[in-house]
């Protein structure tokens, strides 16, 4: 291909911690002639750093990353970054996550369980500076507009706010206080207060009550 098509391409960069996901999105993307993979990162703090300075024209991101949460990156990448188009690629939640990740700033939300047609069809669509959601996530969203129009609230965790979710997360995960503040860049006594309000709202006792909740639940999203 010639410098002229090679420029002519949208660059992408890929956020995601696995790096067979990472490898099948460069390959499918690559082979199209108007999109090119720039570059890939595996955590938080990796994505932002390389994103600042290439400044791709999309980011594709997951939001279950090593040590560090994909919510925090895209509000952090819609502050510094504005000109990127985020677009979440996902495999857990969507009924939990869809609507926190487009308030966060991505501009798409598309689930790992899609074809590939799909996927790039995404990919154009923020690239054209529409918004794109799946059928499914639509769904999904419709239902959680639904159900807040009624008393119930559906799972505690739903009511966890994004940075509490993050840190439940990371819980989940098997991180202490001081490595959940080095990943989401706070100070140990801020994570302890969330940890506290992650108690009541889940109505748990304990900190190794609450320890055990997050690793139920990583659990069970492992097993979606």
């Amino acid at each position: 291909m010639t410098n002229a098509g090679q420029s002519a391409r949208k660059r992408v960069f890929l956020v995601d911690d696995h790096p067979l996901v990472r490898e099948w999105l460069t390959n499918l993307i690559n082979q199209q002639t108007d999109l090119v993979v720039c570059g890939e990162a595996e955590s938080a703090p990796q994505a932002q750093a390389a994103i600042t300075r290439l400044q791709p024209e999309v980011a594709i991101v997951d939001l279950s990353l090593m040590n560090s949460s994909g919510l925090e990156l895209i509000k952090d990448l819609n502050a510094a970054c504005p000109g990127v188009a985020v677009l979440v690629f996902s495999m857990h939640d969507e009924s939990l996550y869809a609507e926190r990740a487009l308030r966060a700033g991505a501009r798409g939300y598309i689930m790992k369980r899609e074809t590939t047609h799909n996927v790039i069809a995404a990919i154009r669509q923020v690239l054209a500076g529409k918004p794109y959601i799946s059928e499914k996530v639509a769904a999904a969203l419709a239902a959680q507009f639904v159900a807040s129009r009624t008393p119930s609230r559906g799972s505690p965790v739903e009511q966890l706010s994004d940075r509490e979710l993050a840190v439940f997360e990371l819980l989940g995960q098997g991180r202490g206080t001081r490595q959940i503040a080095e990943a989401l860049r706070l100070s140990v006594k801020t994570v302890q207060t969330y940890c506290a309000r992650i108690k009541e709202k889940l109505n748990v006792g304990s900190a190794t009550e609450l320890i055990r909740e997050a690793v139920r639940w990583q659990e069970n999203r492992q097993r979606d």
